[in-house]
């Protein structure tokens, strides 16, 4: 997801932060936009904003919440404007300098959380005003583990077992949408709540898979092939997010509105 240090390979990531900023400069003529993100780590059943000083984080309350429409938001979460991948980059490596890591027998640097980054972009068409709204989850998933392979003990262990306990979750969800079935288990667990609006929204989804070509890896290619093939049975109708100039207008007003700021009459 993240690729190599010296940025000569990128990944996922840095890749994406790229693309987003290449789309926004070819449609700036036409549209008007504004990129923002936030970064958190889900470490050992707790939410942890990766944009803040790991003493800060470990004080500040962060609350997964839905709005009217059943969308995810995170409140507490720090929210940071980017107008530029290099900001947006400047901004990701600053989370990660935060994030959990430690070397086990089978990772030198084994990530001990769930990484999520969600970057949200508006834009405002230039020629009749209206404003389309978007959202993009970059999750980063810590991968299963055998304490008998990783070596993993003391506080390792209690972070691998947090690990496979959310990664058992989500598969329940996965398997609950990909089987169509009416109730969906995304309460079970803070990751799959995280996810909600990324797996079964108004969302397109897609996952990655870090495999091993080693023999000894077999078991654990296998299983998250496995895995991801349940995620791919998944079908979402995905719709765009988008007001009218006249919905947009009132949305600012009450923005205004609420926190004390003058509004102009003819608005």
């Amino acid at each position: 997801m993240v690729g190599d240090r010296d940025r000569r390979n990128p990944g996922i990531i840095p890749r994406t932060f790229t693309k987003i900023f290449e789309i926004i400069q070819d449609n700036e003529s036409k549209f008007e936009f504004k990129v923002s993100a936030y970064m958190l780590e889900l470490y050992n059943e707790r939410l942890q904003d990766l944009f803040v000083s790991p003493t800060e984080a470990f004080s500040k309350r962060i609350e997964i919440k839905r709005d009217r429409k059943g969308l995810v938001f995170i409140q507490g979460a720090e929210t940071k404007e980017a107008a530029s991948a290099g900001e947006l980059f400047a901004l990701f490596e600053q989370g990660c300098a935060n994030r959990h890591i430690a070397a086990t027998k089978m990772n030198v640097e084994s990530s001990r959380s769930h990484l999520l980054i969600g970057i949200m972009i508006e834009s405002r068409n230039l020629t009749n005003g209206s404003v389309s709204f978007g959202k993009l989850s970059l999750v980063d998933l810590a991968g299963s583990e055998r304490a008998a392979k990783t070596g993993a003990k003391d506080d390792q262990l209690k972070e691998a077992n947090s690990i496979n306990k959310s990664l058992s979750a989500l598969g329940d969800v996965i398997s609950a949408l990909s089987m169509e079935q009416p109730h969906v288990p995304y309460r079970n667990n803070k990751l799959t709540q995280l996810m909600q609006h990324s797996l079964g929204g108004n969302a397109k989804t897609l996952m990655f898979l870090n495999i091993s070509p080693s023999d000894c890896n077999l078991d654990e290619t296998l299983t998250s092939l496995i895995y991801a093939t349940r995620v791919k049975a998944i079908t979402n109708n995905a719709q765009r997010n988008i007001d009218s100039k006249e919905i947009a207008q009132l949305k600012e007003v009450i923005l205004k509105l609420k926190s004390g700021q003058p509004v102009e009459e003819d608005v």
